[in-house]
Parts: C-alpha cells; sequence; structure tokens
C-alpha cells in the first residue's frame, strides 16, 4: 500500500483488515510539539536536545515486531554518512529497546520509550482503538533544524514499511 502524506484528515491505517484510528498527527509547516523519552540507558532526553539539526523522527507499535525491528535496521543502515539524527520512539518500556539495539547493532538511531510522558498524543500518533489501543502507529516525521515538522507520513497498513526514499529525500533537503 502507498503511505499516506499527512494533511487535514485524521489518521487512519489498518492491521490485517481492520481499521484503526488515531488522532490528528502534526502536520508539516507546523512547530514540532513537545517530545520527551526515555533513552536505552535510563536517561530522560527530549526532541529539543537535537535543536540545530535535521531529525528524522519515527514512531511505530514495538521493535518486537518484525516491520518495526525491520524499519529500524533500515534506517540505522541509512543514516552512515546523512548528516541527520534519526530518532525511533515507541511505547515499549527501555529494556527492550536497550536489548533490541544491543542484539542488532542500532548504533545510528537513537532509541526512546514514551511510556513516561506519553508525549506522543500531542504528535497524534497514539492508536486510539482495537487490541493494539495505546501503542504508537507507524508515523515517520522530518523535523528541521527550526523545530518545524517539514514532512509526514503515515503508513497505510500498520504492518507496511515507511517510505524510506522519501523520508530521506525530505531531510536531504534540509540539510
Amino acid at each position: 500500500m502507498t503511505p499516506n502524506q499527512i494533511g487535514e484528515l485524521v489518521n487512519e491505517s489498518s492491521i490485517h483488515g481492520s481499521t484503526i484510528i488515531f488522532g490528528r498527527a502534526s502536520c508539516p509547516g507546523a512547530p514540532a510539539p513537545r517530545l520527551r523519552y526515555v533513552k536505552v540507558d535510563k536517561t530522560e532526553a527530549a526532541l529539543a536536545d537535537h535543536a540545530g539539526h535535521v531529525v528524522i523522527l519515527l514512531m511505530f507499535p514495538s521493535v518486537d515486531t518484525s516491520t518495526c525491528a525491520t524499519e529500524t535496521r533500515t534506517f540505522n543502515k541509512l543514516a552512515v554518512g546523512l548528516g541527520a539524527h534519526i530518532l525511533a520512539v515507541t511505547a515499549d518500556l527501555h529494556y527492550a529497546m536497550k536489548r533490541f539495539c544491543a542484539a542488532e547493532g542500532i548504533v545510528n538511531v537513537e532509541a526512546g520509550s514514551d511510556f513516561r510522558y506519553r508525549d506522543a498524543d500531542g504528535w497524534g500518533t497514539r492508536i486510539a482503538d482495537g487490541n493494539l489501543a495505546g501503542l504508537l502507529g507507524r508515523v515517520t516525521f522530518v523535523i528541521d533544524k527550526e523545530g518545524v515538522v517539514r514532512y509526514g507520513e503515515v503508513a497505510t497498513e500498520l504492518g507496511s514499511e515507511p517510505d524510506y526514499e522519501a523520508a530521506l529525500n525530505a531531510a536531504k533537503a534540509l540539510l
């Protein structure tokens, strides 16, 4: 399926044919909402810590799913020499993120957990209903050096990978 570009519509994805709906995601041109998270080393961090850098922000359900794991591994490889910061935020506990990153050699993607702050709610990316309620949908954002969302993509099928090329092109255009 082709990913949805974020716009004025309420975001929808589906999983195995069932529709899941989550809130309005931040639209390109809008300031990036606050995002605080817990890193794999249990320290607290924020998107604001990346001010002055282009950021590719990945939000997805869990690194313990095959698509999320593939997405993280792929961006880890693509990040080499890119010049943008890549941040992956899920509702997973930091323990799961640490285990995954260590096992997979993830060193170019900063992994974070939204479990403490639930700031992803302000981004409109939390799944609102169904058996995955409370997890994050598969959404990719590119944020410029001034903290403005410049690109957004919602995967139409939760099990689909993001459009890597589109996200990378959006980031490269800002570097």
